[in-house]
């Protein structure tokens, strides 16, 4: 199937967040608090996402505070933290939605997320994913992830079905 047309199908993006809407570093302060750094360009590609009706979901092995706050302050559709099989949700997501997991993209970056991968119907990577990753990605993104890869990804979803020329700039 050839990629825009794989593109224009999608309905919702599900996320990882270390490594993809972060650098992937973790980052403890004196009193062990996680301090994570988001890209406003990430945040604003969500947010047009959302706008034009779609949903957006986190999906992340780890559990922290700091994500739920982004979350919030996005209006994220789904977050769901502290899940080691991702891919288990992809069908609860899916009926909660009326969707099939072909309307679906995941962006990850590392080793936990190649079952959810393969089996959404649009995987991407950023440009610093692990090559297991990249290789099974049906688009890797020039930026890395924390730089704007999400955004990268929502601008190639919206532009393979004619909606990012009818955003009023």
């Amino acid at each position: 199937m050839d990629l825009q047309k794989r593109a224009s199908g999608i309905e919702m993006i599900l996320s990882d967040v270390d490594g993809v809407l972060t650098d992937g570093r973790l980052i403890f302060d004196a009193l062990g608090n996680e301090i994570k750094c988001f890209h406003a360009h990430d945040g604003l590609g969500i947010r047009i996402w959302m706008d034009k009706g779609y949903r957006f979901g986190f999906i992340t092995r780890r559990c922290t505070e700091v994500v739920r706050r982004r979350a919030e302050e996005l209006r994220i559709d789904e977050v769901f933290q502290g899940v080691s099989d991702k891919s288990t949700l992809l069908e609860e997501i899916c009926h909660k939605y009326s969707i099939r997991p072909d309307q679906v993209a995941f962006i990850g970056d590392d080793l936990v997320d190649y079952k959810i991968m393969r089996l959404v119907g649009f995987a991407a990577a950023p440009h610093n994913a692990v090559e297991e990753i990249q290789k099974i990605a049906h688009l890797v993104t020039r930026q890395p992830g924390g730089q704007g890869a999400v955004r990268e990804v929502i601008e190639f979803l919206l532009k393979s079905r004619g909606e990012w020329q009818n955003f009023p700039f």
